[in-house]
């Protein structure tokens, strides 16, 4: 805890800026188990502070812009800053921070913690938060002023930029990377662009393509889709999942991930991507046989490391 109390009395930038590392990467060299609670504060702090950015970002009709100015956009900015300070040091913030501290091993653990990818089975009460943190980070995106109503992401920037707060939660429950599963679903989506609709034109929000079979007690919606028979493409009518909000479609996805025996072997694959689509392959998540080949074609291609890279951007704030 002294190193972290350290870290606490260093600069607002130190938090917030990824060269502050550079200070902490010092103090590590001699101490690294003291230095991980502030390693991993500071990156849920640049977390929130990119959350926050790109909720203000996505929606253009956040606050009034009869009085918007560069001062008035750069004192915001640094409000959001030390937001996310106060969110982050303050309680659990989001929960972030103690899930890097198990999965890196801050608690001297053996064998399987701190496994990076893979959910540690000592932290089981964390792990068990998952859902709330989703719900806490969508509800945040909603206080913010940006509903998902009738999401259509414009392309695959703003398709990435929006959902990463939510299906970062995921992931981590899963044991995998962001960018698998982004990957995942702007295969299914086309990148959000096309998800099964109602008759009155309304969205299902279903961003993994999952049928609604006879033990699914929610909403449906009927479209045509396309299914393989020995290796035939076929059309057909199907009935897929609805729900209320993207969140509930992450969350509905790595229920069914998590807990069906069938997708066990996806599980902890972390950033492989191929590895991870042919296990779900394997137990019968899609009926085409180049599904596989498909998502990591979408993880790997220049879209998908553009939009990457402008989430990782966002977290450039002017310094007060």
């Amino acid at each position: 805890m002294a190193a972290l109390g350290q870290a606490g009395a260093q600069s607002l930038s130190t938090w917030t800026d990824l060269s502050g590392f550079g200070s902490l990467r010092h103090q590590a060299e001699t101490d690294s188990n003291a230095t991980l609670p502030a390693v991993a504060k500071q990156f849920e702090s640049i977390f929130t502070q990119m959350m926050l950015k790109s909720m203000r970002d996505a929606n253009a009709s956040f606050g009034d812009s009869m009085f918007d100015s560069q001062a008035g956009d750069q004192w915001r900015d640094m409000f959001d800053q030390q937001l996310s300070l106060n969110l982050t040091q303050h309680g659990k913030g989001l929960g972030i921070a103690d899930m890097l501290v198990h999965q890196l091993g801050g608690h001297g653990g053996q064998g399987g913690e701190g496994k990076p990818g893979v959910v540690d089975p000592g932290a089981a009460g964390l792990v068990d938060g998952w859902r709330q943190r989703l719900h806490e980070v969508a509800d945040a995106t909603r206080s913010a002023g940006h509903a998902l109503l009738a999401w259509l992401p414009d392309d695959a920037e703003q398709f990435v930029r929006e959902l990463a707060p939510q299906a970062a939660v995921v992931a981590q429950h899963l044991g995998l990377s962001l960018r698998t599963v982004l990957a995942q679903a702007a295969l299914e989506t086309q990148w959000g662009k096309h998800m099964p609709t109602h008759p009155d034109g309304s969205s299902s929000f279903n961003l993994f393509g999952i049928k609604a079979s006879g033990s699914w007690g929610g909403s449906k919606v009927n479209v045509p889709t396309v299914e393989y028979q020995d290796g035939v493409a076929v059309r057909k009518q199907a009935q897929f999942r609805s729900y209320d909000s993207p969140g509930d479609s992450l969350a509905d996805f790595a229920d069914l991930i998590g807990k069906d025996p069938r997708y066990a072997h996806a599980l902890g694959r972390g950033d492989d991507v191929l590895g991870y689509a042919r296990a779900l392959l394997d137990g019968g998540y899609a009926t085409d046989p180049d599904y596989a080949a498909k998502v990591a074609a979408i993880a790997n291609s220049s879209m998908m490391r553009q939009a990457l890279d402008a989430l990782k951007n966002v977290t450039s704030v002017p310094k007060p």
